[in-house]
């Protein structure tokens, strides 16, 4: 891991750029780890709302749990970076035992590659001709980056080979299986997959190294037919290895599966892979789990039907003022669609601060009920719930579609302490 590009991160200068920070920091012209290191309380160090706030405890606890689980069950873990493209995550991330980044995009593995990272797992067919010769770049100027990347088409692949002609690398590619007629990406049948592997051993340019799908794309996913959509995927990779068609080089097969809502199902059935020619990469690819969320993930995560492997705890908080108390009912808070994750699920009122005294209590009888685009729209059941000017902290659901809305996030220790901020790139 590239921990040189990671540490520059602290000599950014703190200005107008990142929301929430205090003002104070860019007139004495900080950095970000001149800030850090002053250690500022997160209510009273001048930090303006609304702020999202990451819980310091509540990452390690997640990383730790994640890092565990894989080594529990004899998975390497990719963690999928799409939902932080937060350099210090993954470095973290790698410190707890991952294997590698995945990524959907192609500049999601340039800002990777710009930090270090030594595996990329790419969870798309990648046919754009200018991403693939950059990637070709990469592989032959560092000969320890590994790249590996979905097929699901004969055309793609086809274009893939075209565009790669004349390059001096091989890209290494594992063919993908759809869940079924209405989900996501994929070749739908095992004819179509093995159309497509018949295709990579034709074109020069590209190794088969093995297969991979997505399970929480299976329509009406349920535990049965989680499973019996897995256990198609591992069938298709004995039987590619027993027929020969993974490239005769290779040192491992890959066979990847796992967002962060069947995590179990995976280790189940990953679990079952009798033994190949050669070793086998379990690779599970859950991302969400870094952060966790107040909804979304809470109800889906796997932990709900195994708990005895542990848990994951929200790390989000982001922290809003009170601005308009029109009503007895009816208060108004300074964030809205520009600062919350709200496509899976309206946030919770989690704490109240009163601005006069400091104190902190849960925000009973408080809900969020609407948005706009700077404001959120309070229930509250009494005229004492909050008052203009109290501090309302309100829990995430989906922690994709919060992350990018905060390019510098505060990492803040129980005792409100802030101790660290969480650069994005996206």
């Amino acid at each position: 891991m590239g921990s040189d590009a990671v540490r520059r991160l602290a000599d950014e200068p703190v200005d107008h750029r990142f929301k929430g920070l205090p003002p104070d920091a860019e007139r004495s012209a900080l950095t970000v780890g001149q800030l850090a290191a002053e250690k500022r309380n997160l209510h009273t160090g001048g930090f303006t709302t609304p702020v999202l706030t990451l819980d310091a405890d509540a990452l390690e606890h997640n990383l730790t749990a994640l890092g565990a689980y894989a080594a529990r069950h004899g998975l390497a873990f990719a963690p999928h970076g799409k939902t932080c493209m937060a350099p210090q995550l993954f470095q973290r991330q790698l410190e707890h035992g991952a294997w590698g980044i995945t990524a959907a995009v192609p500049h999601q593995a340039r800002v990777y590659r710009a930090f270090g990272i030594r595996r990329i797992f790419l969870a798309n067919e990648l046919v754009d001709p200018a991403a693939l010769r950059w990637v070709v770049a990469e592989l032959a100027a560092d000969p320890g980056f590994r790249f590996v990347c979905y097929v699901d088409s004969v055309r793609g692949v086809r274009l893939m080979d075209r565009a790669l002609q004349g390059q001096s690398r091989v890209v290494d590619v594992v063919v993908e299986l759809g869940a079924g007629e209405g989900a996501r990406t994929g070749a739908r049948t095992d004819d179509d997959c093995r159309a497509v592997a018949d295709a990579v051993a034709e074109a020069a340019t590209l190794r088969l190294v093995g297969v991979a799908g997505y399970e929480a794309e299976v329509p009406g996913a349920d535990p049965d037919s989680v499973h019996a959509y897995l256990r198609r995927m591992t069938a298709l990779a004995v039987e590619f290895d027993r027929d020969g068609r993974f490239a005769p080089d290779l040192e491992e097969i890959v066979v990847s599966a796992g967002g962060s809502a069947w995590f179990d199902a995976v280790a189940d059935v990953f679990g079952e892979l009798p033994e190949l020619s050669r070793p086998t990469l379990r690779l599970l690819r859950s991302g969400a789990y870094v952060s966790h969320d107040h909804g979304w993930y809470t109800r889906l995560t796997p932990f709900n039907r195994v708990p005895e492997e542990g848990g994951l705890r929200p790390a989000f908080r982001l922290w809003t003022q009170v601005v308009s108390r029109p009503s007895p009912t009816q208060a108004f808070v300074n964030a809205g669609k520009r600062d919350i994750a709200y496509d899976l699920g309206l946030p919770e009122a989690e704490l109240v601060r009163d601005a006069l005294t400091g104190e902190e209590r849960p925000a009973t009888g408080i809900s969020v009920v609407k948005l706009s685009d700077q404001h959120a729209w309070l229930e509250t059941g009494s005229a004492d719930d909050v008052n203009v000017g109290d501090w309302v902290a309100l829990g995430m659901s989906h922690p994709c579609t919060i992350f990018e809305k905060w390019p510098l996030i505060p990492v803040v220790e129980a005792d409100g302490t802030v101790t660290d901020y969480v650069r994005t790139f996206f």
